[in-house]
C-alpha cells in the first residue's frame, strides 16, 4: 500500500520566531504519525527546520531548485546545494512559479533531471486554471504538463505527484471529493502510458485549499494519497489534524 504523504508548503512566509515555534508545534503534535510528513519553508529557514526537526518524524524539503549544476546563475539554488545541506524533498512546477516566473514544461522536466540526478525525491505539480478547465481542457492541460515533465527521464517511481487545480489554490475552493479522485484515477491512466513510471506504486497528491475540515473526505479517495497543503499547514494545530486524517487512511 501506497504511504500516505502530507506536505507543507510554507510560500514566502516566516521568520526565525515564527519557524522555531510553528516547527516545535507540529513535531510535538505530529508524532509517530502512520503518514509521511514534510515541511517545505523558504531556503533561508532550511537550515533551522533541519535542527528543529532532528531526531524527529518531520522530514524537510525545499520550494524549488534550479536546473543548472552550478555557475553564474545568480539567485539560483542547485539541487546539489540542496542535498549537500541535507535536504531530501524539493517541489517542482507549481503553479505559482509556472504563473510568476513563466515556467514552461521543458523548464519543469530539466529541474527534474537535476533533482532526480542529485538524489531528492520530487514533487511534481500539475493542474489546471479555471479558464481551462471551463473550456473542458483539463484533462489536455494536465497530461500536457505530466509528460512534459516526465518524458524520458529514470529514476520515476520515486517522484511523487500533486494535482493542484489553479483555481483552487488559496481561494478557498475545493474540488469535491469525486472531482479529485476522477483526476487522480485519469493521472493514474497517463501515468501508465510514460516509460519508466509506475502509476500503482506512485503517490498522487491533492492540494488546493486542503484544511482539516475537507481532509479525511479527500484522503478517503482510493487514489489520493495525502496532500501538498499551503495556507493550513502554517498554523500547526489544523496540520496536525490534516495529518491525522491522512495517516488514518492506512
Amino acid at each position: 500500500m501506497r504511504r500516505p504523504l502530507v506536505m507543507g508548503n510554507w510560500k514566502m512566509h516566516g521568520s526565525r520566531a515564527s519557524v522555531r515555534q510553528l516547527l516545535t508545534e507540529i513535531v510535538r503534535g505530529v508524532g509517530a504519525s502512520p503518514a509521511e510528513v514534510v515541511v517545505c519553508p523558504a531556503y533561508v529557514h532550511l537550515q533551522q527546520a533541519f535542527a528543529l526537526c532532528a531526531d524527529s518524524a518531520v522530514g524537510v524539503g525545499a520550494q524549488d531548485c534550479s536546473h543548472m549544476a552550478a555557475g553564474a546563475f545568480t539567485g539560483e539554488i542547485s539541487a546539489e546545494m540542496l542535498q549537500d545541506i541535507g535536504c531530501r524533498w524539493v517541489i517542482l512546477g507549481h503553479s505559482e512559479r509556472r504563473q510568476y516566473h513563466g515556467e514552461s514544461d521543458d523548464l519543469v522536466a530539466a529541474k527534474l533531471a537535476a533533482a532526480l540526478q542529485a538524489g531528492l525525491l520530487p514533487v511534481v505539480c500539475v493542474g489546471e486554471t479555471q479558464e481551462e478547465r471551463e473550456a473542458g481542457e483539463a484533462e489536455y492541460v494536465v497530461t500536457r504538463q505530466l509528460r512534459g515533465a516526465l518524458a524520458g527521464q529514470a529514476a520515476l517511481k520515486q517522484v511523487v505527484i500533486a494535482y493542484e487545480p489553479v483555481w483552487a489554490i488559496g481561494t478557498g475552493l475545493t474540488a469535491t471529493p469525486g472531482e479529485a479522485q476522477g483526476m487522480h484515477v485519469f493521472i493514474r491512466e497517463q501515468l501508465a502510458e510514460i516509460a519508466g513510471a509506475d502509476p500503482a506504486a506512485m503517490r498522487v497528491l491533492y492540494g488546493g485549499s486542503v484544511r482539516a475540515a475537507n481532509a479525511a473526505e479527500l484522503f478517503g479517495q482510493p487514489d489520493i494519497d495525502g496532500g501538498l497543503v499551503g495556507g493550513a499547514s502554517l498554523d500547526a494545530d489544523e496540520f496536525r489534524n490534516i495529518v491525522a486524517a491522512a495517516g488514518a487512511r492506512q
